[in-house]
Order: C-alpha cells, then structure tokens, then sequence
C-alpha cells in the first residue's frame, strides 16, 4: 500500500462525511431545533404544526424547493468566482498554462512539452 491509497481513503472518508452524512444530519437537526424552538413556543403554530412529522413534511416540501433556487443562483453566478479563484491558486494550472504560452512563443522544451502531456494524458486516462 502506498501514501497515495491512504490519502485517497482519507480524501473519500471526509466527502462522503461531510457532503452527505453530516448534510443529512445537520439536515434533521435544523429541523428539530426549529421545531422545538419556534413551533413547540409559540401556541397558534404549536397548535397547527405541533406534530413533528407534520412539521417535517410541510418544512421539507417549503425548505427543498427555495434551497434548489438558492443552489440555482449559486451555480449560476457564484461558481464562476469559485472556479477562478481555485485555478489562480493552482500551481497544476499555472504550469499547464505557462507551457502553453512557450508553446506558442516557441520558448517551451521538447521535455516540457512532453511532460505536460503525461499530465495531461494521466488526468484524461482517471476520468475514463
């Protein structure tokens, strides 16, 4: 076993923890402390939502929809700044790059060339 098999269990043990079992249970936690503090509270909304899995109905059939135009906008707008921020800060993308402007001024090496294309074939190759 290498460092790199480690490090990949690690990289898959925090996504699936924090991208889908503590959304999911931040999720239903959200949903109990809202319940407990503002329906169970106040009498008009405990007296119509008291139940709890009436509560959680109603809440995920308002709460999904206004979080998918939120996720929405976000896509839409907000990644773009992401993205760019992600690839200033990318020493892969600035050497990919840099070469391929010596390429075109005809400053890059052989080697060079042929390096970024190992790189280039490699991640093609784990997309597949």
């Amino acid at each position: 076993m290498t460092g790199s098999w480690v490090r990949r269990r690690w990289l898959d043990f925090r996504m699936g923890h924090s991208i889908y079992l503590i959304f999911l249970m931040s999720f239903a936690n959200f949903m109990l402390i809202f319940h407990r503090l503002l329906i169970e509270r106040v009498e008009w909304l405990n007296n119509l939502l008291g139940e709890l899995w009436v509560f959680g109905i109603l809440f995920v059939f308002l709460y999904v929809p206004v979080a998918i135009i939120v996720g929405a906008w976000h896509r839409k707008t907000q990644i773009k700044v992401e993205t760019e921020i992600q690839m200033l800060q990318s020493p892969l993308h600035a050497k990919i790059f840099r070469i391929m402007i010596d390429i075109q001024t005809g400053k890059a090496t052989p080697d060079e060339i042929e390096a970024l294309r190992n790189i280039l074939k490699g991640v093609e190759d784990k997309a597949k």
